[in-house]
């Protein structure tokens, strides 16, 4: 336990350091831009597709301010999640532990992540999106199942893949100056938070029993598909002012965006690799859903 409470100190230090406020950090009154992005066009799950290319500029910007939105509902919901798992954990833990200590400052995070997340959609007056009741059901009973390497290994995807997207969108110029302002925001305190998932999926596979690393091993599979039904559906498209079915059935089938989905996921996938991860059809469900070659 000596490497763990080291661990916590050295992230612990890095938040002292390098943590926001995005209430002071970020510029809510400065107008919208217009005629910029609020995700880059590359990023669209319908860039260059034929429906793309009969979208005017105000058009795909337009798709691109509920894109955004539907990610910010998607980091939302998942931030929640995590932080009840991580409450649940704690709960019977030494409060005098640099871990304990930590986690509690995850969760300080994650909680202003809420929030500017909120305030983000406000402003770009893009209402968020619900999930349906089906997946509703699922997520609800996530906290109490995320526990030991399910837990590591569930906060991990859903922090990785959207932190390569993110550090596209910060670097990019022509996207909404407070939208850059805030993916550069979370990317910085992201980093800490993946650090420390990272560093408990090493430590857990080390001694954690065959049943676990089998049972997750093969339950992280359906984790692709459950993925790539937040980034794409058909509430998204109807409120850019598409057709819902025609918009889902080509984002379904285009190969530019299967491939974002790929550079998202594979830096995660190399560190699965390299812990095991995987076990039955899970790589394959991952590929099924796109996010594998």
């Amino acid at each position: 336990m000596k490497d763990t409470e080291q661990n916590a100190q050295r992230l612990l230090n890095g938040s002292v350091r390098r943590s926001y406020d995005s209430a002071v950090d970020i510029d809510w009154d400065a107008p919208l831009e217009e005629g910029k992005y609020f995700l880059p066009p590359h990023l669209s799950t319908l860039y260059e597709t034929p429906l793309w290319h009969e979208l005017t500029p105000a058009q795909r910007v337009e798709l691109s301010r509920h894109e955004l939105a539907n990610l910010l509902s998607v980091g939302h919901w998942f931030e929640n999640v995590l932080n009840q798992a991580l409450l649940r954990m704690i709960f019977e833990a030494d409060p005098t532990a640099r871990h304990t200590h930590y986690a509690l400052t995850e969760i300080g995070d994650e909680c202003r992540h809420m929030l500017m997340f909120g305030r983000l959609m406000e402003k770009i007056g893009a209402p968020y999106f619900r999930q349906p009741k089906a997946q509703l059901a699922i997520t609800r009973k996530l906290p109490g199942r995320l526990r030991g390497l399910n837990l590591w290994v569930g906060a991990l995807i859903g922090e990785e893949i959207f932190d390569v997207w993110q550090r596209r969108i910060m670097d990019d110029p022509g996207m909404q100056p407070a939208v850059r302002r805030m993916m550069r925001i979370h990317v910085v305190e992201e980093a800490r938070h993946i650090q420390w998932a990272r560093e408990g999926v090493a430590r857990r596979m080390r001694y954690a029993s065959w049943w676990e690393k089998e049972s997750l091993g093969r339950m992280v599979g359906f984790g692709g598909q459950f993925f790539n039904d937040q980034l794409m559906h058909r509430r998204l498209y109807a409120r850019a002012g598409l057709d819902p079915d025609e918009a889902y059935r080509q984002a379904a089938a285009n190969p530019h965006f299967r491939q974002v989905k790929q550079e998202g996921f594979d830096k995660l996938r190399r560190f699965f690799d390299e812990q095991g991860i995987f076990r039955g059809k899970a790589r394959e469900r991952w590929r099924q859903a796109g996010f594998i070659a």
